[in-house]
């Protein structure tokens, strides 16, 4: 039986972009055109909308979505329950993190797996963690690692590794701004301070209610997507950020800056893994999350 074709589509409905997609499914956006093309021909109705510069679900693509969603998931289901009662378990796993986790976290979580479940193929693909639990919920990794939010949603289980500090960082090259901003936090000070923030996600969040409740506007000189980058970016001076203090310990770039004795602190990061519900019961997933709650 073949899914591709299925695949396929979930990839390019997630990135909305044909060059993305076809990268993710090792293929060219030639063959991947003309896999959603007869994809198309076979429901007989339009699935995107697609020109020079954009590519737009439809109403009918958005439904056929969440199609390909469970039937991808019942049929990994059905496939590792068969071979799991003649043989040892076997089939893939994909998880998402970010850089840091995937040199700090997952040796530990995946060696005694590894052992267990030789025959368990793992693919690792690293991001922005703030876009952990999306990842998720869309259906295109089956483990996330990622902080947990304020509010968690309904469909996602979440099992915590550790507490991580989320700390301010400034450049050690530029004394002056750790002079001026440690300690209890001036609304002057901070104002005339260029900063280096996430785009989105839980420390995005954190930092603009931080500011929020100083009563002022911060300066951002960057807005980046992943915690390492902005590591990078405060140690070559360009301004003072906002990382989880797991990132700044695993950085070759730590020599290069301070982290703040800032008052009021942020709240600390609560580091963990995602995964949705009805995954549980896919045989691999289970045997994963059956792991970690061992140890």
């Amino acid at each position: 039986m073949d899914y591709k074709s299925l695949q396929h589509f979930l990839q390019l409905a997630e990135s909305l972009h044909f060059s993305r997609a076809s990268a993710a499914c090792h293929i060219s956006p030639s063959t991947l055109s003309r896999s959603i093309k007869q994809l198309e021909d076979e429901v007989g109705v339009p699935l995107f909308i697609r020109d020079n510069r954009s590519v737009i679900l439809t109403n009918e693509g958005l439904r056929f979505q969440q199609f390909a969603k469970e039937v991808l998931s019942q049929w990994d289901s059905i496939k590792s329950s068969l071979q799991s009662e003649h043989q040892s378990l076997q089939g893939e796993l994909s998880i998402y993190c970010s850089v840091t986790a995937s040199y700090s976290f997952l040796y530990d979580i995946l060696s005694q797996f590894r052992q267990d479940y030789p025959r368990i193929e793992i693919k690792l693909h690293t991001g922005d963690p703030a876009t952990a639990i999306e990842h998720v919920q869309a259906g295109t990794e089956d483990i996330a690692i990622g902080a947990r939010p304020d509010s968690l949603p309904q469909e996602i289980a979440f099992n915590s590794i550790t507490l991580s500090p989320l700390v301010f960082i400034a450049p050690t090259a530029q004394p002056d701004w750790i002079n001026d901003l440690n300690g209890m936090a001036s609304p002057s000070a901070w104002r005339s301070t260029p900063m280096i923030l996430s785009e989105s996600g839980l420390a995005r969040k954190r930092s603009d209610r931080w500011f929020k409740q100083l009563g002022i506007k911060p300066l951002i000189y960057a807005q980046v997507a992943g915690n390492e980058a902005i590591v990078s970016m405060v140690s070559l001076g360009f301004g003072v950020g906002i990382v989880p203090q797991i990132v700044l310990d695993n950085s070759p770039l730590s020599s290069e800056v301070m982290a703040l004795n800032v008052s009021p602190a942020l709240p600390e990061f609560e580091v963990g893994i995602f995964a949705l519900e009805k995954k549980l019961r896919h045989p691999v997933v289970h045997a994963f999350w059956s792991q970690l709650n061992k140890n």
